[in-house]
């Protein structure tokens, strides 16, 4: 296809171009008019380190979650003092239910101190034990999103998620005991993983069709080179040539019962909410250690050291490193990028968002788009079509790897931290031995020496 070979590889260099944040002294984000924003909340801890994960993740020690929550639930206050509305609220990782009792703490004071209308939180199988739902549904919990992967027991163990988060007969147990205590139970499953076959593809349909989940996420497989040099060795290597095949393939079976919420979501019933937040909310504060923020057209990350992230919220400072203004143009592009993701853009969103003369600055991408098939024109604005959604799955997959080039860059920074004791608890790392400076033209990073 035209597009995948010519349009593609110039959208993943200009994304990799966009994730070059400047670093220094960065000011935190001013609350948009109003203050209404989405609130990120980034929980790094996972009990086990899956080799094909790009995100920001640490090995969890309850000293090490008691010390990160404590940190975050006081940014999360400060965001609440300068002037923020958060309304709804996505928590990551991670898996932040490894301290679900520090999850019940952290949401209670973000429903104490802001009008929150839904809560969505990611977990794993094995979390969805009687204790932990009880308190996520007293926590007030909307959605949960459960990292399921494959329901292949063959591939589970080369995941090595069999042993720690269960069987294919485990998880559906599992999900059986969260069935009806939340709005929506969404599964996260993998698609084109190495050694995953047509055949273990449709098994994997056939047990999400008859799950207890009213919403599926299907995502294909997202790397970088260094953990796809590691996942080669211990899963086989990936073939991007199949993609095509498989997400029609995904389309097809869950037509009819399941409704596209997003270009890789998909829900049934009552079951509601986009598994990406950033399709429907123009402006989102992240915080914790590694997280992104996009506020009044600039990106933000906060450091990826968790010593230094408890060091600057202690001190009353934003954990924020890095940030990147976007241009006008780039800013309708990445945002129209995001709501399409979500399906389709209304033109009244576009002028309340970025004024009367919003369509015309995209006219070109949206020409372009037409002509691909990617787009269709109606009274409301542009809809994405099948095709556009297939095109929108590649474009997000080049987005979020770019994410993932970012984020090993950072963890790379600080390897001697990541690699440190995890029994010692209480390691700090002063300050000034965390920031480098680099003249213009150079990178600035956030790292320990």
């Amino acid at each position: 296809m035209l597009y995948e070979r010519i349009f593609l590889p110039f959208f993943r260099h200009a994304s990799r171009r966009a994730m070059n944040f400047d670093a220094g002294a960065v000011q935190p984000p001013v609350p948009p008019p109003g203050g209404n924003a989405f609130l990120y909340v980034h929980v790094p801890f996972c009990v086990v380190l899956c080799p094909f994960c790009s995100f920001h993740r640490v090995a969890y020690r309850d000293g090490k979650a008691a010390r990160y929550f404590a940190a975050l639930r006081r940014e999360i206050l400060a965001y609440r003092d300068a002037g923020f509305r958060f309304t709804g609220v996505y928590v990551g990782g991670g898996t932040p239910t490894s301290a679900a009792g520090e999850l019940a703490e952290t949401l209670a004071l973000i429903r104490e101190s802001f009008p929150v209308r839904e809560v969505s939180i990611e977990t794993n199988p094995s979390d969805l034990t009687e204790p932990v739902l009880d308190r996520l549904v007293a926590a007030g919990v909307d959605r949960v999103s459960v990292g399921v992967q494959s329901f292949d027991d063959e591939l589970l163990k080369e995941m090595e998620r069999y042993e720690k988060y269960g069987s294919r007969a485990q998880i559906l147990e599992r999900l059986e005991c969260a069935r009806g205590r939340f709005t929506t139970l969404n599964v996260d499953m993998i698609f084109n993983l190495p050694h995953q076959t047509p055949e273990i593809l449709e098994a994997d349909l056939d047990t999400v069709l008859g799950s207890a989940a009213n919403q599926v996420s299907f995502y294909p497989l997202m790397t970088t080179d260094s953990v796809r040099r590691k996942m080669t060795a211990r899963m086989g290597r990936l073939d991007r040539r199949r993609v095509h095949d498989y997400y029609f393939r995904i389309l097809d079976r869950l037509r009819g019962e399941f409704t596209p919420s997003s270009a890789w979501c998909f829900s049934r019933g009552t079951g509601s909410g986009v598994d990406e937040y950033i399709a429907d909310n123009g402006d989102y504060v992240g915080v914790g250690s590694g997280a992104f923020s996009y506020v009044n057209g600039v990106m933000y990350s906060t450091t990826f050291s968790l010593n230094a992230y408890h060091d600057l919220i202690s001190q009353g400072r934003p954990a924020i490193t890095r940030s990147r203004r976007l241009a006008t143009h780039e800013r309708h592009r990445y945002e129209m990028l995001l709501k399409l993701l979500g399906l389709r853009m209304d033109r009244q969103w576009m002028r309340e968002r970025f004024g009367p003369g919003a369509e015309l600055s995209l006219l070109p991408e949206l020409t372009a788009l037409r002509l691909a098939g990617a787009v269709r024109k109606d009274e409301r604005g542009y809809a994405l079509t099948e095709r556009g959604m297939y095109l929108w799955v590649l474009q997000m997959t080049a987005f979020f790897e770019s994410v993932n080039v970012f984020r090993e860059k950072m963890r790379a920074n600080i390897s001697a931290e990541l690699e440190q004791d995890d029994d010692v608890e209480d390691a700090t790392v002063a300050l000034e031995r965390v920031t480098r400076w680099v003249d213009r033209g150079k990178e600035h990073s956030l790292f320990l020496r």
